[in-house]
């Protein structure tokens, strides 16, 4: 028997420009796109695999666009409402969160492997990021793993593409050795429009018609024969609805009761990605001396320093949803995305370092005919030098103190010193750049 169907239930948690909040299922969040300010999680990974998913529903409901006359078409009229409700009831079936032949984004020929007689499920936060202490165990988090109980299944359902989205690999599992998501370890960009309407719009960036017609997500395609993934499994990335979608890992929900509530789960290794240049439409990248071409990832550091990234210029290694919104918007500058959020996790191999939402306004000369991504990289520049003369100040007053004139203090306790201060983090070109 089918539960949970993620097309009527609510799951998909909202904010509405008059600031009150809920959830809703995937159609009324599509057809109400207008009054909706936002998605709004606690976690930036839920936020980020909330769009992209909601995005493979418009590539696949809408196919298109193609181009960006068709693009432009689409955002003066507006989404289309009965094709998108006719494309949802089509694909019914396959959105349900519980169900004998294809429960969404799952394997339901998948078992887990026995101990002493008993089968071994593993509870929830195996796909919860933030509360999964195998490889990020986070300071306040009072989730234990063995006694982790039930989680509401609309929360399930969001951390399910969240870790399809951005799980890591590394280590064993019921059939093979475990791959990264395709996306798993850039930063995300988002270019936010004055509602979650514009701000699908803005990131659906046209596809190639020929792409289009194999670009299938996951609940179009046919479940992988299982002998297939206990094999390890491995494909190249048909288009973006395949990309936003992809089969990362294994997983079987364990139906318990109603389908109201989850605990336990299998877990497994997914479809790897053997793509190795493919480009994903939320990235910006960047030319390495010696690995050429390589999505710019979250460091160590304030994105913001990282800014001139973000925009478009004639090298193209920006984001395509930004210069497809700058596109967009060229001739209507009342829609111009005034702000970007970049999302997304750092990580040091299998283990998480930390994930990160980070909001920049957006300068509003991007909607003229000219790039300023060289003075943005330039005043960058100016703030880095100007940083590194702070710093180099900083240490030499540390020096000075910590010796009292009689010894020479270790490198270690002068770095202790001056790293507390955050001395970059306080550039008034950051306050500039950020936004909220």
């Amino acid at each position: 028997m089918s539960r949970f169907n993620l097309i009527d239930e609510k799951w998909i948690p909202v904010r509405f420009l008059d600031g009150t909040r809920d959830e809703l299922g995937i159609r009324d969040t599509m057809l109400r796109s207008r009054e909706i300010a936002a998605i709004e999680d606690p976690s930036p990974l839920v936020v980020a695999a909330l769009h992209r998913f909601l995005l493979a529903v418009l590539y696949r409901a809408l196919e298109g666009p193609t181009d960006i006359d068709q693009a432009k078409v689409l955002f003066k009229a507006g989404l289309p409402g009965e094709k998108i409700t006719a494309y949802l009831e089509k694909w019914r079936g396959r959105f349900c969160l519980f169900d004998e032949k294809h429960p969404f984004y799952q394997v339901f020929a998948y078992e887990p492997q026995e101990n002493n007689g008993k089968k071994e499920w593993k509870s929830w936060p195996a796909i919860a990021a933030e509360h999964n202490a195998s490889n990020a165990k986070v300071l306040f988090d009072h989730v234990e793993i063995a006694t982790a109980g039930p989680i509401p299944s609309r929360m399930a359902a969001r951390w399910l593409i969240a870790c399809q989205t951005f799980a890591l690999g590394g280590g064993n599992s019921d059939f093979a050795y475990t791959k990264s998501a395709p996306s798993a370890t850039a930063a995300m960009v988002l270019p936010l429009g004055v509602h979650l309407h514009d701000t699908l719009l803005l990131s659906l960036v046209p596809e190639n018609r020929e792409v289009l017609k194999g670009d299938l997500p996951i609940w179009e395609r046919e479940p992988v024969p299982l002998a297939s993934l206990k094999k390890g499994i491995a494909r190249s990335v048909m288009g973006v609805a395949d990309l936003y979608t992809w089969l990362t890992r294994s997983i079987k929900f364990h139906l318990a009761g109603n389908g109201e509530t989850l605990s336990e789960l299998a877990f497994a290794s997914g479809v790897a990605c053997s793509s190795e240049n493919r480009v994903d439409p939320m990235f910006g990248y960047e030319i390495d001396v010696k690995w050429g071409k390589r999505p710019i990832p979250f460091r160590d550091r304030g994105m913001w320093r990282d800014f001139d990234s973000l925009l478009p210029d004639e090298s193209h290694l920006a984001p395509e949803v930004i210069e497809h919104a700058t596109a967009l918007t060229r001739s209507n500058r009342d829609r111009f995305p005034r702000s970007v959020m970049v999302l997304g996790q750092a990580n040091s191999k299998a283990k998480i370092e930390y994930w990160r939402m980070e909001r920049f306004a957006l300068p509003e000369a991007l909607a003229g005919d000219r790039f300023i991504r060289t003075e943005i990289r330039q005043l960058l520049s100016a703030a880095e030098e100007t940083q590194k003369s702070l710093w180099l100040a900083c240490r030499s007053f540390a020096r000075n103190l910590l010796s009292r004139g009689e010894r020479e203090p270790v490198k270690k306790d002068i770095s202790g010193f001056v790293e507390p201060r955050d001395i970059c983090s306080s550039h008034p070109l950051r306050g500039t750049l950020r936004q909220g």
